[in-house]
């Protein structure tokens, strides 16, 4: 929320665009630029850093982080970056292969770098760092690759660790961490079952988090488990606390002070790590200092933050694995299909969430909160005989049930729409919900495209990207459509907004990749089109170039041979260690390589790509567990995808 109003109903038409600066990106870009003293500082992918002046877009300094591209396929999904944290004289930034680096905000050099995760363990950073009370608070990312979560506090001024907590309990042999999460974990230890630890158990802390300056509380959601499959992590079931939560934690120490969560025993990949907001609400009367989240599974949640009593959960999308929230318990009163086995069971949200990361916000004067919604399904069952491969995506999970998606039995509309109030069949919108009468006020549905994080106003307004291009502003109070402008590119990042010299500039990175890129496809039809940064200004008269993508090569035909059986062998294999950078069903709609339009020279050096790992400085992982047969069947099925292509366009 900005409480700036110089740009409202009544002005927007006259925005225009001031400036626009290439980012040399191709890949997607997530961030919320952040302007101090004149000047822009925004992050893009691998992690770079930039700041250009506020007023004009010249480039100030440029940083780049130097990211280790070979790890760069630990990242999901894509090697975006979410932004950056400022501090007095320090740029903050947390790089993808687990660095934190403090830079001179005047000149982009070097103030410090820390490695904040192991080395040897595939963790990456993707989220953005939070200066709270002198200290830089960083999370991480690689639950499916078999982490273990924690969060880290360092001191801003030299990088020395302050504190770490951990998320989810480690080996109980080794005894405790000597962490200050040592407490918290007597209490974790006892809801967790098996050998866990093995597979990292999870709970990584990979976006954002909130801070209580009065009350010294700091507030972290963490990730889902790993395995995704409750049954192979912890066999003998049990809540796993911390996955799938909200922490409170001093500041001071990084001791727990209270939690809430939201999905006990967490086996559908539906994090809590989603945008945290604070806020002051009168509810049943009562002024209350309350903690608001809409994290995947569907419910919206509001919390007393100084306590975390549960004080409303009611779901703003389509829910499917759960009737509702017990209040009495604040546990989910789960249907009887929501735990998966290894019959397969179609359940809403899917793994992307009804919210993901993108960023909700909060408008004081209407009272509202803006969501991004996403309602789309996922074919859950357990992967059958699964093994855990080191290093690499183990999720537990049968991702070629997709396939057979039309053999699942539909559910009745009772188990989830009776009177809930929540519309089915939109695949996107962005929902106004109303956290006091925990109700939907408005809703614009975006019909083909889905909408990126949000930015509210005290001009009366709701600023969101859309894939399809545009940035759309509505009325905060109705949702009513009043400007809109066709970028060229996929909106993915919240907007921002500042005043400089009395003017108002509103500004968003265009970008389109990520995970929405790969399993939502781009409906600009471009190409890994170059990123840039937008800069309105009422009566700008900057002109707006489109955006020109990359060109595809050309769909020649390829002669191949494959059997039916190698390329259901190939199709398993792809799903299972392809399809979460390249695509499901090899048609990738983000930055990273479509492959059904890979050059025939590429087909021809596939296993020294993939088995020998010719392209690990461009992120592509050596599979060198894989055989020749096995490379020699995803070839198949990729080519057999690449022929239904040339079919279809002749």
């Amino acid at each position: 929320f900005s409480p700036l109003k110089q740009i409202d109903r009544s002005t927007i038409g006259r925005l225009g665009l001031a400036w626009s600066y290439d980012t040399h990106s191709l890949r997607g870009l997530e961030a919320t630029p952040l302007v101090a003293d004149g000047v822009m500082y925004a992050s893009g992918d691998w992690s770079n850093v930039f700041a250009v002046d506020a007023r004009s877009g010249k480039e100030l300094w440029r940083f780049d982080a130097k990211a280790d591209r070979i790890r760069g396929y630990r990242a999901c999904c894509d090697v975006v970056n979410r932004g950056l944290a400022l501090y007095k004289d320090k740029v903050f930034v947390g790089v993808i292969d687990g660095r934190l680096v403090a830079l001179d905000a005047k000149t982009g050099a070097v103030k410090w770098d820390v490695q904040t995760t192991p080395v040897d363990e595939p963790y990456t950073i993707t989220g953005a760092p939070r200066v709270v009370d002198g200290k830089v608070i960083i999370g991480n990312g690689g639950a499916e690759l078999g982490v273990r979560g924690f969060v880290s506090a360092y001191d801003a001024e030299t990088g020395k660790l302050a504190w770490r907590f951990y998320t989810v309990p480690g080996d109980p042999s080794k005894g405790p961490d000597g962490a200050a999460s040592d407490e918290a974990m007597k209490k974790a230890l006892p809801t967790w079952t098996g050998e866990w630890w093995k597979g990292g158990g999870g709970g990584t802390a990979w976006d954002a988090f909130a801070y209580d300056a009065d009350a010294k509380l700091l507030y972290v959601g963490t990730g889902n488990g790993a395995p995704w499959d409750r049954a192979l992590r912890s066999p003998g079931g049990g809540d796993n606390l911390f996955l799938s939560s909200i922490v409170a934690l001093d500041v001071a120490t990084g001791q727990l002070k209270w939690y809430y969560q939201t999905t006990p025993g967490d086996q559908w990949d539906y994090t809590a790590v989603q945008h945290i907001v604070l806020a002051d609400l009168t509810i049943d009367g009562k002024p209350r200092k309350v903690l608001m989240q809409a994290p995947k599974n569907g419910f919206f949640y509001v919390l007393d933050r100084l306590t975390g009593e549960l004080l409303s959960a009611e779901a703003y999308g389509k829910v499917t694995w759960a009737k509702g929230v017990d209040m009495k318990t604040g546990r989910p009163i789960e249907t009887k299909q929501a735990r998966y086995t290894d019959k397969a069971v179609t359940q809403f949200p899917g793994p992307g969430g009804a919210h993901n990361w993108h960023p909700m916000s909060f408008n004081p004067a209407t009272g509202l909160v803006y969501i991004p919604v996403v309602e789309s399904s996922f074919v859950y069952a357990r992967e059958p005989g699964f093994k855990r491969v080191n290093g690499f995506w183990n999720m537990g999970i049968d991702l070629n049930a997709r396939g057979g998606s039309k053999d699942v039995p539909a559910l009745a509309a009772s188990e989830y729409e009776a009177g809930t109030g929540i519309e089915s069949g939109v695949a996107s919108s962005l929902l106004a919900w109303d956290p006091v009468t925990h109700t939907p006020r408005w809703r614009v549905k975006h019909e083909g495209t889905t909408g990126g994080g949000t930015l509210t106003t005290g001009g009366n307004l709701v600023f969101q990207g859309l894939s399809d291009g545009r940035l759309v502003a509505y009325t905060a109070d109705t949702g009513e459509k009043v400007w809109d402008v066709q970028l060229g590119n996929g909106v993915m990042a919240a907007p921002s907004t500042y005043v400089l010299d009395g003017k108002q500039y509103l500004s968003v990175l265009v970008g389109w990749g990520g995970a929405t890129g790969l399993y939502v496809g781009n409906p600009t039809k471009q190409y890994k089109a170059p990123g840039r940064l937008y800069t309105f200004v009422l009566d700008g008269t900057a002109k707006l170039e489109p955006v020109k993508g990359i060109e595809k090569n050309k769909l020649t035909e390829i002669a191949f041979k494959a059997t039916s059986e190698q390329v259901a062998h190939g199709e398993a294999l792809f799903s299972r260690r392809c399809s979460m950078c390249h695509g499901v069903a090899a048609a990738s709609g983000g930055s990273i390589a479509d492959l059904r339009y890979a050059l025939p020279e590429t087909y021809d050096a596939m296993d020294k790509i993939v088995r020998e790992g010719a392209y690990q400085q461009l992120g592509m992982p050596k599979f060198d567990f894989l055989t020749a047969e096995d490379v020699a069947a995803v070839k198949g099925y990729i080519l057999t995808r690449r022929k239904a292509l040339t079919d279809a366009a002749n």
